[in-house]
C-alpha cells in the first residue's frame, strides 16, 4: 500500500501541475492537487521506510485523502448535473472532479487494505 500511496501522490502532483499550466496559471488553487499529492507521497515514503511507522503513515495518508475527497466530492455531482443539462463544463470543474475520482479510488484501496489487515505493523 505504501508504493501505491507514493504513486497516487505523484499522479496528483503531475495532475495539479498540468491543470495549473493548462488553465494559464490563472489561479493558485489549481495547485491544490499538488499539495495533497505531495503529502500523500511523503506519507507513502515514510511508510515504506519503517515497518513500525507504516500503519501511522498510511492512516495519515488515508485521512489526508478523505479530507481532500470531502473538499472535492461536490464537484462530481455538479459535473453530472452540468452534463445532463447540457451546460458548459469548466476546466476547474473537470479538475476537481478528477481529483475526487483519484482520491475515491485511493480510499477504496486503503479501506480494502485495512479490512484485510495489511496495515498491521508486522505485514509488508
Amino acid at each position: 500500500m505504501a508504493s501505491f500511496t507514493v504513486r497516487v501522490g505523484v499522479l496528483l502532483v503531475v495532475f495539479g501541475a498540468a491543470s495549473y499550466v493548462m488553465t494559464g496559471a490563472a489561479s493558485l488553487t489549481a495547485l491544490i492537487p499538488c499539495i495533497v499529492g505531495a503529502a500523500l507521497a511523503l506519507c507513502g515514503v515514510l511508510a515504506s521506510r519503517s515497518r513500525r511507522s507504516r500503519p501511522v503513515a498510511l492512516m495519515v495518508a488515508t485521512s489526508i485523502a478523505a479530507v481532500g475527497l470531502m473538499g472535492t466530492v461536490g464537484a462530481l455531482a455538479r459535473l453530472a448535473s452540468t452534463l445532463s443539462s447540457g451546460g458548459h463544463v469548466t476546466s476547474s470543474l473537470v479538475a476537481r472532479s478528477s481529483m475526487a475520482l483519484i482520491l475515491l479510488v485511493y480510499l477504496a484501496f486503503a479501506i480494502a487494505g485495512l479490512l484485510r489487515g495489511s496495515l498491521r505493523p508486522g505485514r509488508p
